[in-house]
């Protein structure tokens, strides 16, 4: 049993529009005589010893049409035979479940070849999504082997690991605040930091600071010293204190405030190294030290009686207040210091870190400190009802509790609170202070504002340990995006097997006409404003998430490619228009989609993806994507070549948008109305209307441009103003005219795109037409053949090359292959064979007769065009 390819969806994909985050596992159980639950001799006893919980797992708040999907694996089942990828998916789900990371859904089913499957399940943190289908699929083949299986360490790897990874529950709270109001997200890489919407609409997060929170605000908060000395001068009541650096500052500065003092390191947080209600010189001594761990400087000040209360102000508004109670046991006469501690943690809401809404007591040096001051140790039994605070600090971090106070805060409370904010200069502040209750002045019960906070934590507010929750996320996402203003960018994707490029490419220039400032991926590279940033294939999700991130562009521009579906899914979650040009045969057999039917599905993922008010244009010629029309949940409009299609006529009659080829126009159709965009042999891309699969694309481009609100004269001007080039498409139909004959370079690469370049070069005169054409390495041979055959009633003469990436394939097979099949219609078909494409472009130019037309389908772009411009300035 093992894993023979596993990749991570991090957007929608094909196997979930709406599961985003979806670890996917490809599964060889051949190894294994049965496959099935039920062969293998007491497997379903063993299993269910393992997990008992696995079958009574029921996920919260699920509704009755969902808990009807949700299918738990039971003893029974076990026992009646569940496939084994099904039980694999159980137990990935349940490691991570027993990690603190509540995941349900998944998925498994047969792959392609015989006694494999794919198992899908999705997943709260990435990497410990694929650690726990790793380790599911180990357990399940240890247990088929009646092999030892110790859970332990493989959880306790899997909580690390959600530990290191998990927002927090602070950075939590504000992204599922955001996503509450559809507005999207993404973790920049190798950072906490998130980016919360699109382009230059967002706004960024680290924790609770974000790209609007001043630096001098959080330079002011980080030095305590600096903070007391502006809150003294503006009235707010502050504990005297000085700063020492050594003992016998220590000495100086108890003689001038006497007893109870506090030592805190001077740039501290957290509470760390903080030592409070210090009675003694000895004490006082061992809390320098403390404190010098974290800084030199150490913060020696007044002892304030009272209670601990955390305040917190956003945007300059105080949002909610907690009493806050350091980690305590109470003894009962009988147990064991450490004993009450371990019941304190048995509390269901107490777990590692920050994985609930309380932190588990640890008896750490700091907590042996203070069982020494009072001459205890954890062996101790304390007196029923005493109580014994086990840390000199109230953090939620170190096992406090909290209470909220928010309803009792007394108005002059309120507004110390937000004048602090405002002093200090934060635009998210926890304010530390001091009193004996918040119900009443702060100057009149002798308290006093102990710390400011920048970054404070929201557990507190978010679960306190007691009474009302507050939604402190939701200011800070008002404040981040007041109203009217808008976190996304418009997004238009366009997907297909062929037109892809040009259309993306058409649309672009559109939107750039008309002030936008675009970015846009395609095969060939990111563009952004116009700018080449990145070369190569960047249709994928983290080419989309590139131009998504960018702050500079206010519209994006996506090409959207099979291969990024099927690797990692989309690169956003939702887009405002879907283009869907056709789907042929191509790319089949490859990540085991082996039917035009399962590559519709995947380009289908797209038009799904689309907001309920946005629209998918599609191809009614085409019956796979006119289909797609039955499963989005958004606007249809549809694009047709053929004017008397009766797909578009039904469609138009009820009510529908439509653009269609019709009497040599580009023709916007809606209701009983006509839009003519222009003569299509006007625009430049269609060679005087000779290239009829240009009109098509620019038929989508123009739809996609009208539901996007640019008007007739605009999409006109644009494609008008849209020349093919080297540049502004390159690989697309570049024509070179030199003194004799003409260069055509193009990347048809597939049976469907040379059928239509075919039709462009039947309306092309030439008095000798000669290709330089290659196999693909990774295409089925049935494909192969049929892209050789097309060539061959193409051309009257054929250069054969062969790509540098063979793709798995042997260059004679390849090269035969292609031969058999350039000379099935043409079996005396002139075919010269040079193996790379340089040589074969060399040859071209070298024998083209006059008045003859060249065609190039290129492997590489860059170089063929670059060898071409320089054959022009030489000629």
């Amino acid at each position: 049993m093992k894993i023979v390819d596993l990749r991570t969806m991090r957007g929608p994909s094909y196997w979930s529009v709406k599961q985003f985050k979806l670890i996917v596992a490809k599964v060889d159980l051949q190894e294994l005589a049965g496959q099935w639950s039920n062969t293998v001799p007491g497997f379903a006893g063993r299993l269910m010893k393992l997990f008992p919980n696995i079958g009574q797992v029921q996920p919260s708040g699920m509704s009755g049409k969902q808990a009807a999907k949700h299918q738990p694996l039971t003893e029974e089942a076990l026992l009646d035979g569940e496939p084994l990828g099904h039980v694999i998916q159980h137990v990935a789900l349940e490691l991570q479940r027993q990690a603190a990371m509540p995941t349900f859904w998944g998925k498994s089913y047969p792959a392609h070849e015989e006694g494999v499957e794919y198992v899908v399940v999705a997943y709260q943190e990435e990497r410990a999504g694929r650690r726990a289908v790793e380790a599911a699929v180990d357990i399940v083949e240890a247990v088929c082997k009646k092999e030892k299986v110790d859970l332990k360490p493989i959880v306790a790897e899997l909580h690390e690991i959600r530990e290191d990874e998990f927002f927090g529950p602070s950075t939590y709270s504000i992204v599922a605040e955001a996503a509450s109001r559809n507005i999207p997200y993404i973790q920049l890489k190798n950072t906490s930091i998130i980016q919360l919407g699109y382009g230059e609409n967002q706004r960024r997060i680290w924790a609770t600071t974000t790209n609007l929170t001043s630096h001098a605000g959080v330079e002011v908060a980080g030095n305590k010293n600096r903070t007391k000395a502006m809150l003294n001068d503006a009235g707010v009541p502050v504990p005297r204190g000085t700063t020492v650096y050594s003992e016998a500052g220590l000495r100086d500065a108890i003689d001038e405030l006497g007893f109870p003092i506090v030592t805190k390191p001077l740039d501290g947080n957290h509470g760390k190294g903080a030592t409070i209600r210090i009675m003694n010189w000895k004490d006082a001594a061992e809390g320098l030290k403390a404190a010098q761990v974290y800084s030199r400087a150490v913060i020696v000040e007044q002892f304030i009686e009272g209670f601990d209360f955390r305040l917190l102000v956003v945007n300059g508004k105080l949002i909610a207040a907690a009493k806050r109670t350091p980690a305590a046991v109470v003894g009962n006469g009988k147990s064991t210091i450490q004993q009450l501690i371990d019941e304190v943690n048995k509390d269901p809401r107490r777990g590692i870190g920050h994985e609930k809404v309380l932190t588990s007591i640890k008896a750490d040096k700091h907590t042996l400190d203070i069982l020494k001051g009072r001459q205890l140790t954890l062996k101790s039994v304390l007196p029923a009802g005493e109580i014994l605070y086990l840390k000199s600090t109230a953090n939620i971090s170190t096992g406090g509790t909290a209470t909220d106070v928010t309803d009792q805060m007394h108005p002059y409370n309120v507004l110390l609170a937000e004048r602090v904010a405002g002093i200090v200069g934060l635009d998210i502040c926890g304010i530390d202070l001091m009193a004996t209750d918040i119900a009443v002045p702060l100057n009149e019960s002798r308290g006093a504002v102990i710390e400011v906070n920048a970054a404070p934590g929201f557990r507190m507010h978010i679960a306190p340990t007691e009474g009302l929750p507050r939604n402190v996320a939701a200011p800070v996402v008002d404040m981040l995006f007041p109203p009217g203003s808008t976190a996304r960018i418009p997004i238009i994707a366009i997907t297909g097997t062929n037109g892809k490029t040009t259309t993306t490419r058409l649309i672009a220039h559109l939107v750039a006409s008309k002030g936008y400032k675009v970015g846009f991926t395609t095969t060939d590279g990111i563009y952004i404003q116009g700018v080449q940033l990145q070369k190569g294939d960047c249709t994928g999700g983290q080419s989309a998430e590139f131009v998504l991130r960018d702050p500079t562009i206010n519209y994006a521009v996506l090409e959207t490619a099979r291969g990024g579906m099927l690797r990692s899914g989309l690169g956003f979650h939702t887009c405002d228009i879907a283009v869907v040009t056709n789907v042929a045969a191509d790319h089949l057999g490859l990540r085991d989609i082996h039917t035009v039917e399962e590559m519709a599905a995947v380009k289908g993922v797209l038009p799904r993806t689309v907001r309920k008010n946005g629209w998918a244009v599609l191809n009614a010629d085409d019956d796979l994507v006119y289909a797609m029309a039955r499963t989005v949940d958004c606007r249809v409009a549809l694009f047709s070549m053929n004017e008397h299609n009766p797909r578009i006529q039904e469609h138009v009659e009820a009510g529908g948008v439509a653009a269609v080829y019709e009497e040599g126009y580009v023709t916007i159709y809606r209701n009983s109305y006509k839009l003519r965009i222009d003569r299509a042999a006007e625009f430049p891309i269609t060679f005087d209307g000779r290239a009829g699969f240009n009109i098509e694309n620019c038929l989508a481009a123009s739809l996609a441009g009208y539901l996007a609100g640019f008007d007739k004269d605009a999409i006109k001007t644009a494609f008008r103003t849209f020349i093919p080039s080297g540049t502004k498409t390159p690989g697309r139909m570049n024509v070179y005219k030199f003194p004799k004959f003409e260069v055509i370079v193009d990347y048809a690469h597939n049976t469907a795109g040379i059928t239509k370049f075919a039709e462009f070069m039947e309306a092309t005169t030439a008095t000798h037409k000669i290709g330089i054409v290659s196999g693909l390495g990774d295409r089925r041979d049935e494909d192969t053949l049929g892209f050789a055959r097309i060539a061959g009633r193409i051309f009257d003469e054929v250069i054969l090359r062969q790509d540098q990436d063979l793709r798995g394939k042997s260059a004679e097979y390849l090269r035969e292959i292609m031969e058999r099949g350039l000379r099935l219609d043409k079996p005396k078909l002139k075919i010269t064979y040079i193996d790379n494409e340089p040589d074969a472009i060399d040859h071209l130019l070298k024998h083209t007769p006059k008045g003859g037309v060249g065609v190039i389908f290129t492997e590489n772009i860059t170089n063929t065009l670059a060898k071409l411009d320089e054959f022009e300035k030489s000629a």
